[in-house]
């Protein structure tokens, strides 16, 4: 799977964001720190995600594998 940056100069900051995720924002004052932000954003969020499904999956038998998109 592949997501879409989007970067837009506002002022004298960078802002950034993941099309397909809402929720994946950030912002930096130059256009190489706002993709090394937005990066971490991402996995943050996904972590998050991911931690939020486990804690309330229910408990027993389950299978779980890798989806690529």
């Amino acid at each position: 799977m592949q997501c879409t940056a989007v970067y837009q100069k506002n002022g004298g900051w960078y802002l950034g964001w993941v099309e397909e995720i809402p929720g994946v924002n950030t912002q930096g004052k130059t256009l190489a720190e706002v993709k090394a932000n937005l990066k971490e954003a991402l996995a943050l969020v996904l972590e998050t995600h991911k931690m939020l499904t486990e804690k309330d999956r229910p408990r027993g038998k389950a299978i779980r594998q890798r989806l690529v998109i």
